[in-house]
């Protein structure tokens, strides 16, 4: 692990993931991601360990692991995964470096109009998704990949040229708007 590669800050409110090797999964998502363990010990009497782990003051956990649990089988990455945010593509960016130098393989970029986001897989085969928003909204579901490479301005662009013809295709702060005013008129 690189000390000149920055991880960026992500948020999630948390999740729990069954773990088969809790060590192995708290070195990946504290050196590849940039959590921090903020408290791990056994519960039950039966041998399970529970950790906490967070990248937010504020949240005592956004993660939280526990061992002899059934661990699920894992479906495409696409639909059987949980999404951090993170601020910009820059961050992207760094956080594909974090995974490509930590061998993550099949990272995926996906443009869905609304976000840019990164899918892969966490060392025990959980999907996880890291994403911008875009400044735009658009019908979904829809997904293209993007180039990553690219400058932001490209991918703005090209973004923008792939999506203003689809349905509802518009800045994301009118449809906030929109969508506001309809939460609004749903209130009793």
């Amino acid at each position: 692990m690189s000390d000149t590669t920055p991880i960026p800050r992500l948020t999630l409110g948390h999740c729990t993931l069954a773990a088969k090797d809790m060590d192995r999964m708290c070195r990946f998502y504290c050196d590849v991601l940039g959590f921090e363990v903020t408290n791990r010990g056994p519960v039950g009497d039966e041998g399970s360990e529970l950790a906490f782990l967070s990248q937010d003051p504020a949240h005592h956990h956004q993660i939280a692991m526990v061992t002899g649990a059934p661990v699920p089988e894992h479906a495409f990455v696409l639909l059987d995964h949980f999404a951090f945010k993170t601020g910009t593509l820059d961050d992207l960016r760094a956080l594909r470096a974090s995974l490509q130098e930590a061998g993550v393989e099949g990272i995926l970029p996906i443009c869905h109009g609304n976000a840019w986001s990164l899918y892969f897989s966490d060392c025990e085969g959980n999907g996880l998704e890291c994403y911008v928003d875009t400044p735009f909204h658009v019908a979904q579901p829809f997904a293209s990949g993007f180039d990553l490479d690219q400058s932001d301005d490209e991918i703005l662009e090209g973004t923008r040229a792939l999506i203003e013809s689809k349905p509802e295709f518009r800045p994301m702060a009118e449809w906030q708007v929109d969508f506001a005013r309809r939460l609004e008129g749903r209130k009793r």
